[in-house]
């Protein structure tokens, strides 16, 4: 499904990446751990196009995604990869429900398409139950499944997480990886999942170790 040769990443003169390889299959968790300063993160961003590779390709169902540029990148993003972030970043104005609509609004589906998927998704992550609430009224894990749940909003190939435990405790920590096994299990989503939780790591289907910008 996701296919990447040969990426490299230089910051001036510094490389980061140092051609890295990677397949992916659909119904896959791949975690990609490593110490900090490995690349991890710098090459989960370039697969989720957030960043550029300095030379390299990245295929995502057989689209070369070096093809895309500007609007076309960033409805093609919009569409077909969701990210979690260790730090949530739900919009603090806008209640849960409104959190994960707002993808789905912008790719242009139906608002009642939208609504009843958005409703969907956080009564199966257990969050029936704070649709009014703004993300200051939940907890943590809580925020973390608003996150999950935006995500998935638009049914995408592959959801891309970075460090999605760094900022949870060890219980909702543990919790979070048993759902993305869940979502796996249930709607076969895909997710490559960077993390620094040694314990989880292994939860996955595939565990890459990356060092000094290579997958060892």
């Amino acid at each position: 499904m996701l296919t990447a040769r040969n990426l490299t990443k230089n910051y001036s003169n510094l490389p980061i990446l140092k051609g890295v390889d990677i397949t992916v299959g659909k119904g896959e968790i791949v975690t990609i751990v490593g110490s900090s300063g490995a690349g991890k993160s710098t090459l989960l961003h370039i697969l989720g196009t957030l960043d550029t590779p300095s030379s390299g390709e990245i295929f995502l169902n057989d689209v070369n995604l070096a093809d895309l540029k500007g609007d076309s990148l960033a409805d093609f993003r919009n569409r077909h990869i969701g990210f979690i972030f260790q730090f949530h970043h739900l919009l603090p104005e806008f209640s849960a429900l409104e959190n994960v609509c707002i993808p789905g609004y912008i790719a242009g589906t139906k608002k009642s398409e939208v609504k009843e998927k958005a409703l969907f998704l956080l009564e199966t992550l257990g969050l029936q139950h704070r649709l009014d609430n703004k993300p200051n009224q939940l907890s943590g894990g809580e925020q973390q499944r608003v996150a999950v749940a935006r995500a998935l909003i638009n049914n995408p190939d592959v959801v891309m997480a970075d460090e999605p435990t760094g900022n949870l405790d060890s219980k909702n920590a543990y919790e979070l990886h048993h759902l993305f096994l869940e979502l796996r299990d249930k709607l076969k989503q895909t997710f490559i999942i960077v993390t620094h939780n040694e314990e989880l790591a292994p939860m996955s289907d595939r565990q890459l170790v990356m060092k000094d910008g290579r997958i060892i």
